[in-house]
């Protein structure tokens, strides 16, 4: 099934789908948009032209299990998004993906305005490769 996973920012808010067979994980876009009902509306865009059958929105816990703010605002986001689309709309924890699109973008030397550019659709992709990764391996508790 093709998935779709949001890094729910600001300013910027990256986007990855995979294909069907929910082995490759890619990204494709960022939404340069800080109003938060406009870059609802694009998200469900996407959703729909993309034809996913679930929404992963990374939900960004602090390192002790707590929930701050932003996670209020991405959980916030994602039961709009869910008022939205057709498809399910679900919280993933992304503990760490930032730093992890860091390392990957400075493992390929990617600096300055590119890096930018690109690193919340690198989350975004990291986010969903962790969520496909849970589905081959607990396919039991979807």
């Amino acid at each position: 099934m093709k998935i779709l996973a949001v890094d729910f920012g600001d300013a910027r808010t990256g986007l990855a789908c995979c294909d069907r067979t929910e082995y490759l994980a890619s990204p494709i876009g960022v939404l340069h948009d800080k109003d938060f009902g406009s870059v609802l509306q694009k998200v469900a865009a996407a959703a729909s032209e993309y034809d996913v059958q679930e929404i992963i929105v990374g939900h960004p816990i602090n390192m002790n299990g707590t929930e701050g703010p932003r996670a209020q605002l991405c959980a916030d986001f994602a039961g709009q998004l869910a008022k939205l689309v057709t498809v399910p709309v679900r919280l993933w924890d992304e503990r760490g993906t930032t730093v992890s699109a860091t390392g990957f973008l400075n493992a390929t030397n990617t600096r300055g305005k590119k890096r930018k550019e690109v690193i919340d659709e690198v989350a975004a992709t990291i986010i969903l490769e962790s969520y496909l990764n849970y589905r081959r391996n607990h396919p039991q508790k979807l």
